[in-house]
């Protein structure tokens, strides 16, 4: 039998039944269409979550007080382990490959100016805090490069702090109480937005020695250090942590690479990725027996026509490559229809909830249909065998 001739019995058997094709194919287009949705919006979150991480760059290594296998004893809680010091980020300065490190201390407080209060996060820090995380400045200036045990009582506002004590009003030069402690504004951070929930323009910076005496500590919360580009980040850690240990005499710390958290979380969230798609594939199963259903019902009823067949000449493999062609294009059909509703309906949720991140990769896609096809073809086989099987004689004979 030719090829074409096989493919107009094929679309013919299936337009004789349009109703109840377009039910079989709707079933497996309802399938590929919850996996093309669930996959995208988890991809769609992937990829915010990630962006919010790497807004900061992705060369960020960070050490905390507190050996531990996952991270450093929690900030306030009480430790055995040496505290970080100045010092120690000053050493960590001169090591190769580091491009600017940064002390951190930070506490909660009330900040009071022009009249009003409010209570915000404070974060103790040096000049090399925007190297490190990318900040840029809106007006005014960053910390300076003092000698960080004498550093001046400055400060710099994030956005909303600015706003919420000042309004419009010129901040710079204006007096702050934080604490027991009087501040002057230097400069006013650019608007950055949330991170995973957290208001970065809710915060001040002051020098880190001010914080220190602020909130009564005597060590550090944590020292952030950004590495050279290109720089792999365990190279730079490997020299962090022989540096620390000759001054601390044992490893009494843990070292956090950005890279490594990256890496971590890109995993889990592949994982939460390929799960919502896999609950969407439950849906592909039930559009799989709807096709073997389909498919045994058509054996049945073309009994005759395939006893024909076979008394003219036609070969059992000819038989079942006609019935396993129909299956598949069935499975093709209802995967291109529901590729189109899935993606339709992704883009429509993003049209209607913009703040729902939502990204659909032409990866997703070609798999989608393999797998729809690769269903109609597993499917259609034991029908299709049957088909096959059939004794022209005893066919014939239900005609």
């Amino acid at each position: 039998m030719l090829l074409a001739d096989s493919l107009q019995l094929a679309v013919r058997a299936i337009t004789a039944q349009r109703l109840r094709s377009f039910l079989t194919l709707l079933g497996i287009a309802v399938g590929i269409a919850a996996v093309i949705l669930l996959t995208s919006i988890g991809e769609g979150i992937h990829r915010f979550v990630l962006g919010e991480f790497t807004q900061f760059g992705t060369n960020v290594v960070t050490v905390i007080p507190g050996k531990t296998k996952t991270g450093g004893s929690a900030s306030g809680l009480p430790s055995s382990a040496r505290p970080l010091s100045l010092d120690d980020a000053q050493a960590l300065e001169r090591l190769p490959n580091v491009v600017a490190v940064t002390p951190n201390v930070r506490g909660n407080a009330e900040i009071a100016g022009n009249g009003r209060t409010r209570r915000t996060l404070i974060y103790g820090v040096n000049d090399r805090l925007p190297v490190v995380f990318k900040s840029t400045l809106q007006s005014g200036q960053f910390l300076p490069d003092e000698d960080e045990g004498s550093a001046r009582a400055f400060v710099v506002l994030g956005a909303k702090v600015k706003d919420e004590l000042f309004g419009a009003d010129n901040a710079l030069g204006q007096r702050l109480r934080i604490g027991g402690l009087q501040f002057r504004v230097i400069g006013v951070l650019a608007p950055k937005g949330q991170f995973l929930g957290v208001d970065l323009d809710d915060t001040v910076f002051v020098p880190a020695v001010r914080a220190q005496e602020l909130f009564n500590r005597e060590g550090l919360d944590e020292i952030n250090i950004a590495a050279a580009e290109g720089v792999p980040s365990a190279l730079v850690a490997a020299a962090i942590k022989e540096r620390m240990i000759a001054r601390h005499g044992h490893e009494d710390f843990t070292i956090v690479t950005q890279e490594e958290m990256l890496k971590t979380l890109s995993n889990i969230l592949n994982v939460l990725t390929m799960a919502v798609g896999a609950l969407g594939g439950i849906s592909l199963l039930v559009g799989g027996v709807g096709i073997v259903t389909i498919m045994t019902i058509a054996v049945s009823e073309r009994t005759g026509e395939i006893g024909l067949l076979v008394a003219l000449g036609a070969r059992r493999r000819t038989i079942l490559l006609l019935f396993l062609g129909e299956a598949v294009a069935l499975s093709g059909l209802g995967g291109l229809l529901g590729l189109l509703l899935g993606i339709g309906l992704a883009q429509a949720i993003h049209f209607a909830v913009p703040a729902l991140p939502v990204h659909t990769p032409l990866s997703f896609v070609l798999l989608a249909e393999a797998v729809a096809i690769s269903i109609g073809l597993a499917a259609g086989v034991l029908p299709a065998r049957r088909a096959a099987g059939l004794d022209p004689v005893e066919a014939l004979r239900t005609e």
